[in-house]
């Protein structure tokens, strides 16, 4: 390798390494996405509200849910009463999910929902209608309670909030805990057409239980509880009672899914082992395996000679015209250039000397040469020739040449 390659190599090497030095150093940016899962330190997540909860709740028990509604409440002690924490973005709940909950709810229990939305059949059958106000800007919204001991509070949000509201309940069943307030603005002009003032927060009652619906689960996650909004978390959760707790952290936005179609070998902890032993074995084995043996040999085919093959080609060709005068021709010129150049023999005037000069050369008797000869001097003088005389002329060559 000569200076200017060892110098460009090198350049090569230090820009390599001072991108690879920033990549690594540089501060990653903040990962706003919703998450809401127990261990989520991002903005959107709830590490900081699970690790309250024990202070909250100082006489419960909490459990942390990592499966479906509908296996929880099948196993679920059902003499004890309970509260279900269910706190996302968006709840997807399908139709067994939602009547296991129905169930858990009406034997006297209650369930926390704090999100913008959750499925339709839970909906209706609470008679509760959501919606949502989509802008352009992030505007700042204000939540407060209606309790007359929290109606002094108010509280500010003014990043990644839906301002998602209730438009329409059960007023029978139905007590409103608290409301959401925003400014609703032209999008062409930005001017404020109106103050929307909806609630956000309700209790309904079903069978010996209730449900808690909060549309604002922003309130609830760790950028606000950490910009001095707790109270507000602690203050709706005081409509719980301080018995056992089930915190799902199933139904989140951020809970972490396999895709892949290994996810049963790899979620069984015996069969992942197995199958990470076997990869790492097939490494080594290809390992040194390569190093042990002796790298294959190619085969060099050798050329082709394509000579006959060229000549099968052209007389085929001919053959296929069907031109028997025009290869007669051809045959004689190569076979009369051949007495020339084998045995120096004038081929001009084919005569009596002409046929004893070429048998002593030659070597053949000659009657063999005259009958050669004659036959080519026939040859000579017909101007249309058969298939018959080719090949009678071939073999007559052929003879003379052995």
């Amino acid at each position: 390798m000569d200076k200017r390659s060892k110098i460009i190599l090198g350049v090569f090497a230090v820009v390599l390494l001072g991108i690879i030095i920033s990549e690594v150093t540089r501060p990653r940016p903040i990962n706003w996405r919703p998450s809401y899962t127990a261990d989520s330190t991002v903005p959107f997540g709830c590490y900081v509200l699970y690790n309250e909860l024990s202070t909250l709740f100082s006489k419960s028990t909490i459990a942390t849910v990592e499966e479906s509604i509908y296996d929880v409440m099948t196993k679920r002690d059902t003499t004890a009463s309970s509260n279900y924490l269910l706190i996302n973005d968006n709840i997807p709940l399908d139709q067994q999910e939602t009547n296991q909950l129905l169930d858990y709810v009406s034997k006297g229990n209650s369930v926390f929902i704090a999100a913008s939305s959750f499925s339709y059949f839970l909906r209706d059958t609470l008679n509760i209608e959501i919606e949502y106000e989509y802008t352009l800007q992030e505007d700042t919204v204000m939540v407060d309670l209606t309790h007359q001991n929290f109606e002094s509070n108010k509280f500010f949000y003014s990043r990644g909030v839906n301002k998602s509201h209730i438009v329409s309940l059960d007023t029978i069943h139905t007590t409103i805990l608290g409301h959401i307030e925003f400014e609703r603005t032209n999008e062409l002009t930005g001017n404020v057409k109106e103050v929307v003032r909806q609630p956000n927060f309700i209790k309904t009652d079903f069978g010996k239980g209730s449900f808690f619906v909060n549309t604002t689960p922003e309130a609830f996650s760790n950028y606000y509880l950490l910009k001095g909004n707790e109270k507000y978390v602690s203050n709706a959760f005081s409509y719980l009672k301080d018995t056992n707790l089930y915190w799902d952290n199933y139904k989140k936005s951020g809970r972490v899914v396999i895709t892949s179609p290994m996810r049963f070998v790899l979620n069984q902890s015996a069969l992942k082992w197995s199958y990470y032993l076997t990869v790492v074995g097939l490494l080594l084995f290809v390992i040194f395996k390569a190093k042990r043996e002796q790298r294959i040999i190619p085969v060099i085919t050798p050329l082709e000679n394509s000579s006959v093959e060229f000549a099968k080609t052209v007389g085929s060709l001919y053959h296929q015209n069907k031109d028997y005068t025009d290869l007669i021709t051809k045959k004689l010129n190569y076979f009369l250039a051949h007495l020339r150049n084998r045995y120096y023999v004038d081929t001009a005037m084919l005569n009596e000397k002409t046929i004893q000069t070429l048998a002593a050369k030659s070597g053949k008797p000659i009657t063999e040469v005259k009958i050669l000869l004659e036959y080519i001097l026939h040859l000579n003088n017909k101007t249309f020739h058969t298939e018959q005389e080719l090949i009678s002329l071939n073999k007559k060559i052929t003879a003379f040449k052995k």
